[in-house]
Parts: C-alpha cells; sequence; structure tokens
C-alpha cells in the first residue's frame, strides 16, 4: 500500500527527517461514483431530521459516499473525503457516521453534513479494519484491526475535550505523540482546516481490550454495551466486557481465520463466519457451539441477521449470498454476484451486497418474512461439516438461486487494475476493470484519448517515444484510481522546453520544471485564497500578489534564462490547468493530526501544514535545483578531416537536442560569430578544469526553417556509429543508444550541403 511518509522538520533539529510527501489523487470525471471495491455499507432510517432513508457506502477508493433512497431509487447525496487510505467499515451512531480505513484512523462525520470530517481519532497503530456499536448506548463504539488492537471509546468523552480546547495551541511533539502511544483528535473546523490536540492531555484515552495476539477482522457489540465479541487470524471468539476491556471468555471451533460476527440484541447468541467456509452459533451463556452450518463453498465474509435472529443472510468469496434458517437448519441461495461479497446490509424487504466492485447492489430479502423465500423452493439442508457444501458442489447438486437480477444497482466506475508511465513522463496509459485503455496526461488531471477495449500491451508498445525524461514521481493504483507522488528533492529533475509545450510566446530556450508547474496548478485555489487572506498584510515581504513578479530574495526558477513571463504563484499554464469539474485531491500529512485529504478546489487557503516544499515553491519559487546538466566528450568521427574542436569534457543541459551540439560544432570550425544571432553574442567555450559549459547553445533561436536546415556546411553528429537526429536530446542519446554510465562520447562530420 502507500504508506504516507514521515512528518516534516521537528523543532530544534538541524537536519530534517525525510521530507513529507505530497500526493494528488486523479479523481475520474463521473466523482458522483466510487471507483474501486465498496468494503462496507451503513443504513440510516428515516427520521425527523430527514424522512428519506440513505445508505453510505465506504470504498478501496478512500472516501464514503451517502445516497438518498427514494421510491426504490438511490441518488447521490455527498462525498466524505478525508480518509487518505482503503475505508474498510462504517457505522451509524446516532446522527454521526464513524468509519475508519487502512490509514490507521478513525473519522467521525456529521450524517446529514456536506461530507466535512468533524473529527480523527488516532490510536491505531496500524490498518483499522472493522468498528462496532452499542445500539441503544449511542455514544460508545468499538474498533479493532492489525496488530491485534481492539479499543473502546466513549465518543461523547472523546469529542467534548477538543470542543473546549479548539483555540489551543497543539502540542509541539512530533506525531502528537511523546513516550508511550497516545490518542490523537483531530478537529477540522469550519473553514475545514485540520487543527490537533492531543487527547491523553485532555484526560481521555480509549478503553484497551488487550489479549489479541494477532489481527482483528471482526468485532460486534450487543445493543446494551455490555458485551463486546472479537475475531481474527487467532481462530478463536473472544468475548469482552466493553466497559473495563476485560475478557469474558474464549470460544474455540472454527479451523481458520474469523471474518464476520453478529451478536443478538440480548448478548446471549453470537454467530459467526470463517474463512473455513463454516458459519457457527454460539451461546453465550453455555459458552459452546450450538449448531455449525456448512451452506458455503468457500471463506465466509459477511453475515446480516434478521430482527428476531431467527435467520441469518451470509455471503463471501463464493460470490453467492445465503439465507438459512438457524432453527431449522434449511438454506437457499438467494442470489450470486459477479464478485466477491465482503459485507451485508439488510433493510427491510432489501439486502444491500457490497463486493469487490465499485457498484453496490440491492436484491430482494423478504426480511419481515423470509418464509416467503423458502417457499420459492430450491432450498437444502445445511450440514454441520465444511467439506459438505464444497463435494455437493462437486457432484453438480448446485443450488439454482431464487433471484436472478438485483433489484437496484448503485453504479460505480471501473477501477484501474494496470498503469504505465510513457517515456515522456507527463503520459501514463491505464486500463481497468471493464477493459477500457485509457492515455491520462497527469500534469493536468485528464484523460486525453479514450481507446476503448483495446490490447493493453499493443497500444503501450504502439505509444513508445525514444525520449528520455527523469523520473520525477511515482505512482499507484491502490485506490482504484492514479495517484501520484512527487518527493523532494527528485521530483524536480525533469525540465523540459516551452515550445514543446505550445506554450504562446515562449523564447525557445525558455525550460519549463514540471514538477513546480504542476504544484502550481494544483495549489493554485490555495494561492488565490490565502492570497485574499493576506492580502492587507503580506507576511515575509512576499510579493506574489503582486503584478512585479518576485521579490529579490525569491530567484527566478521557471528559467535559468529569465524570460520576463509573468511568473507569480497564480499564472498557471495550460498544460499543467486541472479540471474544477472533477478536481484532483491532494494527500498530504498534517502535523500531529496525521495525514489529510482534500480536493484542490476545496482548499481555502488556511492549511497551514501542506509540505513546507511545497509552499515555497509555488509561492516563492524556491525548489532545490537537481542535477540536469549531461557531460559529454565531442571528437571527429573517424576518417573525418574535420579538426578536434575541444580539449575536454563538455556540459549541458540534459534536454539540448542535437541540432545545437551540431550549431556549436559549426560554430567552431567556421564562424567566428554565433550562428543565427544567438542572443548570448559568445558561446562561453574556455576550459575551466577539463570542463567546458555549452549552456549558451540553449540560446539559437529557431525562426523560419530550422537552424540544422540553414547549416552550410551541413554538419552530422554520430553516437556508436549512428547518425543522430537533430530533435533527439542529449538524455535520450545517452539512453538509447549511448547505453552506458560513463559519459557520453559524440562524433562530428561534414557532409554535402542540403
Amino acid at each position: 500500500m502507500h504508506r504516507v511518509g514521515s512528518a516534516g522538520n521537528t523543532s530544534g533539529s538541524t537536519r530534517p527527517r525525510k521530507e513529507k510527501r505530497f500526493t494528488y489523487v486523479l479523481n475520474d470525471a463521473d466523482d458522483k461514483k466510487h471507483c474501486a471495491g465498496i468494503n462496507c455499507l451503513a443504513y440510516l432510517k428515516g427520521s425527523a431530521l430527514s424522512t428519506n432513508d440513505y445508505i453510505f457506502s465506504g470504498s478501496r477508493d478512500g472516501t464514503l459516499k451517502r445516497w438518498e433512497l427514494n421510491n426504490g431509487d438511490a441518488s447521490f447525496s455527498a462525498t466524505f473525503e478525508s480518509h487518505v487510505d482503503w475505508v474498510n467499515d462504517a457505522i451509524i451512531v446516532g446522527e454521526k457516521l464513524v468509519s475508519c480505513s487502512s490509514d490507521t484512523t478513525l473519522k467521525v462525520w456529521n450524517c446529514f453534513s456536506d461530507g466535512a470530517c468533524t473529527r480523527t481519532l488516532r490510536q491505531h497503530s496500524d490498518y483499522v479494519i472493522c468498528l462496532a456499536a452499542a445500539e441503544k448506548n449511542s455514544n460508545i463504539v468499538a474498533s479493532g484491526g492489525l496488530g491485534g488492537e481492539v479499543f473502546i471509546w466513549d465518543l461523547d468523552a472523546a469529542l467534548a475535550p477538543v470542543a473546549k480546547s479548539a483555540d489551543t495551541k497543539e502540542d509541539e511533539v512530533p506525531n502528537g505523540n511523546s513516550g508511550p502511544t497516545l490518542t490523537t483528535l483531530c478537529n477540522v473546523n469550519s473553514s475545514g482546516n485540520i487543527a490537533s490536540s492531543n487527547g491523553q492531555s485532555h484526560g481521555y484515552s480509549p478503553i484497551t481490550a488487550k489479549g489479541h495476539k494477532d489481527s482483528v477482522y471482526a468485532l460486534a457489540m450487543n445493543d446494551a454495551g455490555t458485551l463486546l465479541v472479537s475475531g481474527g487470524t487467532e481462530k478463536v471468539v473472544r468475548v469482552w466486557d466493553p466497559r473495563t476491556g476485560s475478557k469474558n471468555m474464549k470460544l474455540r471451533g472454527h479451523t481458520d481465520n474469523i471474518r464476520a460476527l453478529l451478536l443478538d440484541s440480548s448478548g446471549r447468541y453470537c454467530l459467526s463466519g470463517s474463512s473455513d467456509s463454516m458459519i457457527r452459533l454460539w451461546d453465550l451463556g453455555q459458552q459452546r457451539c450450538v449448531h455449525s452450518y456448512a451452506v458455503h463453498t468457500d471463506s465466509v465474509w459477511a453475515l446480516a441477521s434478521t430482527p428476531s435472529f431467527g435467520h441469518v443472510y451470509s455471503g463471501g468469496r463464493d460470490q453467492s449470498v445465503y439465507l438459512t434458517d438457524l432453527s431449522t437448519r434449511e438454506s437457499v441461495l438467494l442470489c450470486t454476484n459477479e464478485y466477491p461479497i465482503l459485507q451485508l446490509s439488510l433493510q427491510d424487504d432489501s439486502i444491500w451486497v457490497a463486493t469487490t466492485d465499485s457498484s453496490v447492489y440491492g436484491w430482494p430479502a423478504e426480511g419481515h418474512t423470509p418464509q416467503k423465500v423458502f417457499q420459492k423452493g430450491g432450498s437444502f439442508l445445511a450440514g454441520n461439516l465444511s467439506f459438505s457444501r464444497a463435494r455437493a458442489s462437486l457432484e453438480g447438486s448446485a443450488p439454482v438461486p431464487v433471484y436472478k437480477e438485483p433489484s437496484f444497482i448503485i453504479p460505480g466506475v471501473p477501477a484501474i487494475i494496470q498503469h504505465e508511465i510513457m517515456n515522456n513522463r507527463r503520459h501514463v496509459l491505464t486500463k481497468d476493470t471493464a477493459g477500457s485503455v485509457k492515455l491520462w496526461e497527469i500534469t493536468r488531471g485528464a484523460v486525453i484519448e479514450d481507446f476503448g477495449k483495446v490490447s493493453f500491451e499493443d497500444k503501450k508498445k504502439e505509444l513508445f517515444e525514444m525520449v528520455s525524461i527523469p523520473a520525477w514521481f511515482t505512482m499507484d493504483a491502490r485506490l482504484g484510481c492514479l495517484s501520484v507522488h512527487l518527493d523532494t528533492p527528485q521530483c524536480f529533475s525533469a525540465e523540459i522546453y516551452a515550445v514543446d509545450l505550445n506554450v504562446a510566446g515562449a523564447q525557445e530556450d525558455l525550460k519549463i520544471n514540471l514538477a513546480q508547474e504542476t504544484l502550481r496548478g494544483l495549489l493554485v485555489h490555495w494561492c488565490k485564497r490565502k492570497q485574499k487572506l493576506s492580502s492587507h498584510s503580506l507576511p515575509n515581504g512576499d510579493s506574489s500578489t503582486g503584478k512585479d513578479g518576485p521579490s529579490k530574495d525569491s530567484p527566478r526558477s521557471r528559467s535559468e534564462v529569465d524570460d520576463g513571463t509573468e511568473n507569480h504563484a497564480t499564472h498557471v499554464l495550460p498544460s499543467f490547468e486541472f479540471s474544477t469539474a472533477s478536481p484532483p485531491s491532494i494527500i498530504t500529512e498534517g502535523t500531529s493530526g496525521g495525514p489529510w485529504r482534500k480536493r484542490i478546489t476545496d482548499l481555502d487557503g488556511t492549511e497551514g501544514d501542506l509540505p513546507w516544499w511545497c509552499v515555497d515553491c509555488v509561492t516563492h519559487n524556491r525548489y532545490p535545483k537537481e542535477n540536469t546538466k549531461c557531460g559529454f566528450y565531442l571528437h571527429p568521427a573517424e576518417g573525418s578531416p574535420a579538426p578536434n574542436i575541444t580539449q575536454g569534457k563538455l556540459s549541458a543541459p540534459r534536454i539540448l537536442r542535437i541540432h545545437k551540439v551540431a550549431n556549436y560544432v559549426v560554430e567552431k570550425l567556421i564562424l567566428d560569430k554565433p550562428l543565427d544571432g544567438g542572443s548570448d553574442g559568445a558561446f562561453a567555450m574556455g576550459l575551466s578544469s577539463g570542463q567546458s559549459q555549452l549552456s549558451a547553445l540553449d540560446n539559437s533561436s529557431r525562426h523560419g526553417l530550422k537552424p540544422w536546415q540553414k547549416l552550410k556546411p551541413c554538419v552530422e553528429i554520430l553516437c556508436n556509429n549512428q547518425v543522430l537526429s537533430p530533435e533527439m536530446s542529449l538524455a535520450t542519446v545517452k539512453t538509447y543508444i549511448w547505453k552506458k554510465q560513463d559519459d557520453l562520447i559524440l562524433h562530428y562530420r561534414v557532409v554535402q550541403s542540403r
């Protein structure tokens, strides 16, 4: 997975730790839909606040979405965006939505809000996988995750201290922790800015249920909040008193990971689903398993029971949903899906199904009168040995599903499952779960061509370009969409000529730094709003809001040559303009509150915890100058009568074109002034410590005919006895023709004039 990097500099340290990473996520054009598997569902019945029912879905794309249910239709209502990794579970607690994620946090939201996170709870040290709540005690929530951690939170106590001390200065400690692990509560204030305060300093820390030695995958709590059950990779069901965190008992019987748990409202009976393909019914009073049900042919990952706890709906890896009568052991195949089932939510006469697909499916379920389903026929008696169903399936007696088609579908968009960065380091080829192949331009976050369902490998070969640009970003598609990661100083290593981006009126030698311009495009809304906030008193003498360009202590960096172009933070080149209709989201570490995620259009200028190097780049034009030079030797070709014109190693920008090298050769051989009236007036070829600078080769202009077409006599540049194309860059020659780590060796020869 993508782990967010460590926090930036801490007070008092002379050398900062690894700088904070800056990530941006390219959202699909249809951002009202999920673009990765659905891990969880939470249902909210209509109330005085809203007469409509809602269903909330949490996805592997890192977001939750609210859907309004009306007359058999589900319409998009809001996106809840702040988690920076998979959302693994979500529950409704009163009018609050609580979610947990692989980013190690729990987040609290108002169910009826526009999607702003109100609190972040930090205590887990690894992925948080599951949640449970007490139906009648609407402030108790349990969370479990990898590493065997189980915490019981009193939401009222956890959230109240932050509200009282929202204005207090946060503790100046890395990650909000000093010494032992502390709870950190994060408050997103009304402006959307994330502030943090150390939970333990306000006297609150969640109750810890200690005992699991390994990962916890499932939790359930009774209505009163007096009983908690947990299960995971230890294959046992543990029973706890959530009020104290003390162990009550341990129930053995499953032979593989426990993946799903249910408790009846009284807390007497417990249902468990396991990777051993079995469902077990436990009597907690007797501390034993009273029934086991073999209905699935593979892992059971999801359970949902009728209100009376008389029937259970189950789903899992075998892509099937079964309905089982717990007393008669009668079972029926309700429906089959195309994807493994991750969670079930039973509401009245419908059951909502979450799968590894990005869509949510609603099936008929007869939740009030499940006997009606059995009357449709096709039922069988559930065995009590796991191999019985597998054997029956092999023998060809697989049951026929009662329902063939879902009654509802909340469609998602296909997740990206394959991607390839093109050699120009601006385009990325992707393939999604539907087989569609698309070409993205990541410097403006848009699909520039949709090729449809074609061969990914064939299209990759077809789009191959012999160009060499440094790898200035890394990326992954873990969230079902493209996440682009920028790390300083590596991200500033790639330059390109402005004319290659068709920048209007740009001089030929103007160089563009890809990371700098991309950051400008991503943070332009933040910059404008920050400037608005500080328009009356500019801090640090920053003149970026003025029309005079950067201040004298902010060196120009769009080019080594000052081209006179407007260069302040809010000036974005067309090739770096990101959509405002489906804007990308940025992910970055906060301060002690941990990482956060926000749409670029939702940044309001108050976010003070963006990585300092990003802010320095877009507001002051300052960034680390990576070595963008290429050293090479230039000699006459074998058998050529041309004299040797250099005495040592030359140095020039990696992106310098071969026709500029040819220009230089002609200049040295014949002319006594720069070719084509180059702006520099001198080529500055004096040797210093055995190395010549070829920087002035960057300065000849391209008016009318291309320069190499004007050359008399004509000079060819060769590498490894191969004549080089005039448009090739030094970096391309080194990568594809020279193919060695040593300094590049070029040869020149005079050919007949054209």
